[in-house]
């Protein structure tokens, strides 16, 4: 697999170089984001440092995700769960802190690769799946054509996952898009909303969950 390392460190990357070699990828190494940006498009993989010089890597994250699809894991010292939210909601498969052992992210990789590539997001106005129509602009559900009338947080994660459909969204990530806090994850809550869709829907597979992980617009 042909892996783009983004990262300013000249003794990190030579590490990681070594390491990812050794489990037989092929490493492109950029230190700055215009470089990281002029590569992406050509590889399997990135793993993006968030302390770039010339361009924070949100910046970079955000402006590769407009036109790539790559799986991309951040890999940066910044351990503040505002950071993790921002980089996860900007785009990013995955998030691991500095320090990490190689096994870890070598895991890391293979787990977003399994999961499949991640689409670009929907930029018409409405998502179908199986017989279910999703309009994410006037915020309406019909289901085989008629109209399914779902409560407002319900309608909301339904439309989260919408937007990009098949891509995996964290527990803390809903609950802090939706209900504007990510430690709600203890509760119940969204559980209970996803069983509302289900069961308005009457299409049980249109919210799927990933155990351990999240959830994601299922396909009939």
């Amino acid at each position: 697999m042909r892996v783009l390392l983004v990262e300013d460190d000249d003794r990190l990357a030579a590490a990681l170089t070594t390491a990812l070699t050794r489990h037989g990828h092929r490493v492109v190494r950029a230190g700055l984001a215009i470089d990281a940006l002029r590569l992406a498009g050509g590889v399997d993989f990135v793993l993006l440092d968030l302390g770039l010089p010339d361009m924070d890597g949100l910046d970079v994250l955000r402006r590769a995700r407009r036109v790539s699809s790559v799986p991309i894991i951040v890999v940066t010292a910044r351990v503040e769960e505002r950071d993790v939210l921002r980089g996860l909601r900007s785009g990013a498969d995955d998030y691991l802190v500095k320090p990490f052992r190689t096994a870890e992210l070598m895991a890391r990789m293979e787990a977003v690769m399994r999961r499949g590539t991640r689409p670009l997001p929907v930029t018409g106005h409405k998502v179908a799946s199986g017989d279910v129509e999703i309009d994410l602009a006037g915020r309406r559900v019909t289901v085989a054509g008629e109209q399914v009338v779902l409560t407002r947080r319900e309608l909301d994660v339904l439309l989260l996952l919408a937007r990009m459909p098949g891509v995996v969204r964290g527990r803390e990530e809903i609950l802090d898009e939706v209900w504007g806090d990510p430690l709600l994850s203890a509760s119940r809550s969204l559980d209970v909303h996803v069983a509302g869709i289900r069961a308005k829907t009457g299409r049980p597979w249109l919210v799927e969950t990933l155990r351990g992980t999240g959830y994601r617009l299922g396909s009939a």
